[in-house]
């Protein structure tokens, strides 16, 4: 039996505890996560297969690779650009999962506020399949009202993302 790995949860955004969660995974064949993992890292990249997301900038400079504690923003599901620090980052190897995650924060008025953790695992299994899996955990009342959308815009917006970076890692 193989046993899958599972995202790594600071206790402040544990999924349940939040105002939105959703989680989205794709296993597909024929893909390694040494393959996925440039077209997730990089930002510059992300315009190219994914349509939600806009005005990528490296603020302190920087970019468009991203590493661990980099700081970057980004526009993506109609709000104005968040403040992103990455919080997570593991490249894949031999038996370990990539890791990604990072903070994203929108200050204002409470019915602006929005924290979330957006975090992502990439990891190879057998018979020459690779497993993405990302997850997000928002605070705030913006993310109260996206989970109550319907279709769920998060839900489908990050299988967009998941589809795009395996179309993307196939070219």
């Amino acid at each position: 039996m193989t046993t899958q790995n599972a995202i790594n949860w600071p206790e402040k955004y544990l999924p349940g505890t939040g105002d939105n969660f959703v989680s989205n995974e794709v296993i597909v064949k024929g893909v390694t996560a040494a393959r996925v993992w440039p077209f997730l890292t990089d930002t510059a990249t992300w315009e190219s297969y994914y349509d939600n997301v806009a005005d990528i900038s490296f603020p302190g400079g920087g970019g468009p690779a991203l590493h661990d504690g980099a700081d970057f923003s980004f526009g993506t599901f109609g709000f104005p650009p968040l403040d992103a620090h990455v919080v997570e980052f593991q490249e894949p190897a031999d038996g370990v999962p990539g890791r990604l995650s990072w903070t994203a924060r929108q200050d204002g008025t409470p019915a602006e506020r929005l924290d979330v953790l957006h975090a992502w695992l990439v990891e190879d299994l057998p018979g020459g399949r690779v497993r993405i899996l990302t997850q997000e955990t928002q605070l705030g009342e913006p993310a109260a009202a996206l989970a109550e959308e319907r279709p769920n815009p998060m839900l489908n917006g990050h299988q967009a993302w998941l589809d795009g970076l395996i179309r993307a890692a196939r070219r």
